[in-house]
């Protein structure tokens, strides 16, 4: 049994202060070159995470303080790998807390049977933007350009769109109140803008729909800020 626990030990992802300093050794070792490094720097990354450690002295190694010469081999030539480690983790807990299925695109429905059951079969944690508009209506194809980048930028979401008359209901959907933008949650229904564009610029463009939804809460957190920007960086 107690094998058992070292081995859980050795290969799980640890937590607190000491295992954020072990995950780092791993990943050290893991991310440098060794072919290029000094034989004596090599040894010292071997010894920092080392799969084949003998397993009576597993519990130490996971639990010893940072040595001097690791703490300086770590401060040299650092700070690339720094930030792919702190992306990578950053990225792991982004993953973990982001759930439920992702789409691509914006979702067309012919009829008002379609649009029914997306709102009714959804999974409980997506949010459901549905168009409704009229070809020929002014704002409906600048608003449907709009959704084709949101749809991008927001994956989680469920962006989709209908024609008035093929929902079945085109006298409640009249040119005066196109185009209309309801979203929906878990089958509530969280925001019903007729007529939207009044809310935006004559000229309006994907950031600024973008805006105005998130002024109600309506669209969940995107890709973590700053990630991006620090891969271009790299490459540079």
């Amino acid at each position: 049994m107690s094998d058992r626990m070292i081995d859980l030990e050795e290969t799980a992802t640890q937590t607190g202060p000491k295992g954020v300093i072990n995950d780092w050794r791993r990943f050290k070792l893991e991310s440098m070159d060794q072919e290029h490094l000094p034989p004596a720097k090599r040894e010292l990354l071997r010894q920092m995470s080392s799969p084949n450690r003998p397993k009576d002295d597993s519990r130490a190694n996971l639990n010893r303080k940072m040595s001097v010469q690791e703490y300086e081999l770590l401060k040299e030539e650092d700070e690339g790998c720094l930030k792919k480690y702190r992306r990578q983790c950053m990225q792991e807990m982004h993953e973990k807390l982001s759930f439920g299925p992702k789409f691509e695109g914006v979702h067309d429905l012919d009829s008002g049977e379609a649009f029914l059951q997306i709102i009714e079969k959804e999974h409980y944690s997506t949010v459901v933007v549905v168009h409704i508009y009229k070809v020929g209506v002014k704002g409906c194809e600048e608003l449907n350009n709009c959704l084709d980048c949101l749809a991008i930028e927001y994956p989680t979401v469920k962006f989709c769109r209908i024609d008035a008359v093929a929902s079945g209901a085109a006298e409640r959907f009249s040119d005066e109140v196109l185009p209309t933008l309801l979203v929906y949650k878990a089958g509530e229904l969280l925001g019903n803008f007729l007529a939207c564009t009044q809310h935006l610029n004559e000229e309006f463009f994907a950031p600024d729909l973008e805006s105005f939804l998130n002024s109600y809460g309506l669209l969940p957190e995107k890709a973590l800020p700053g990630m991006e920007d620090e891969e271009e960086n790299d490459v540079e």
